[in-house]
């Protein structure tokens, strides 16, 4: 069964891999503080179905509780190590939701399968239980279990305006028939290749607010230089294109627009190896995972 990934807008992605779904920093609303959606309608009811949940760190465009409220009974949140002591309003929703939460730092892993059908009692922390591999009905191949591994990012993981800088911003690398990295937000960093290790598929973030993101982030030039690094098959720009400052709709509008063709042009120049698949809000691609 190959990969398949699902753009929703910003950073949020559905990774689909071995029939388990991964959604990668759901954010489902209209407006967020000073920013509006303004490209791409808000994700159906759909986007929120998934078996396990990547959060990449603690900024409110990230780790966004009213979306998460979204999800199902025992979906599991798989979220940076301290996340749940910072984050009043995650410890709420999973509570409420029973949504079991998995901390992770870099370096750790975990295994997620398909989430359990019936409502678990309430949040967990911990390391989730592999699932094996099992036939299904008239000989059918069951979903079997994904490998989750936290990697470095190279990023603020505090929540704004304040918090403390004891939680990390992450990155993860899921493991099924592919591997496939999502950046989360990261700036570039000499030990970024060696961090992810191999990877055939690559969610790399490539814009932002504006043209200056600064330390930490990747913009379209520097994502071009990380897929370049990577070497991953395939590469996926995300975390552009959705949301813009409310007021500045007339301010240079190509900033909003252009990150995501800036990035196959600097690929195309930096990275020719690495097919670069540019999504449409909603749109799925089966990425190439072999050369």
């Amino acid at each position: 069964m190959s990969v398949e990934v699902t753009w929703w807008g910003h950073a949020t992605a559905t990774v689909e891999d071995s029939g388990v779904r991964v959604l990668t920093d759901p954010l489902f609303v209209a407006r967020l503080a000073h920013l509006r959606r303004r490209r791409g309608a808000l994700p159906p009811p759909e986007a929120a179905r998934a078996d396990a949940v990547l959060i990449s760190h603690l900024h409110a465009d990230h780790l966004h509780p009213a979306s998460l409220a979204r999800l199902a009974p025992g979906t599991r949140l798989i979220v940076p190590c301290g996340a749940p002591a910072v984050v009043p309003g995650l410890r709420r929703v999973a509570a409420a939701r029973g949504l079991p939460v998995i901390e992770l730092r870099p370096g750790e892993e975990c295994a997620v399968g398909p989430a359990p059908k019936s409502p678990t009692a309430g949040p967990t922390t911990g390391v989730a239980s592999p699932s094996t591999t099992a036939t299904g009905p008239e000989g059918t191949t069951a979903p079997r279990a994904l490998t989750i591994r936290a990697v470095r990012a190279e990023h603020d993981g505090r929540r704004l305006p304040y918090g403390p800088h004891r939680v990390p911003a992450l990155g993860y690398v899921i493991h099924g028939t592919a591997r496939t990295y999502f950046a989360g937000d990261t700036g570039l960093f000499p030990e970024l290749p060696d961090e992810v290790g191999p990877c055939e598929v690559a969610l790399l973030p490539v814009g932002g607010w504006g043209p200056f993101l600064g330390h930490g982030h990747l913009d379209a030039r520097r994502a071009a230089v990380a897929a370049a690094r990577l070497a991953p098959c395939s590469a996926v720009p995300v975390h552009y294109g959705t949301y813009w400052p409310i007021g500045l709709d007339a301010v240079r509008p190509h900033e909003f627009h252009a990150p995501g063709q800036e990035f196959e042009r600097q690929a195309g120049l930096v990275a020719p190896e690495v097919t670069v698949h540019r999504l449409g809000h909603g749109e799925s691609v089966r990425p190439r995972t072999t050369r």
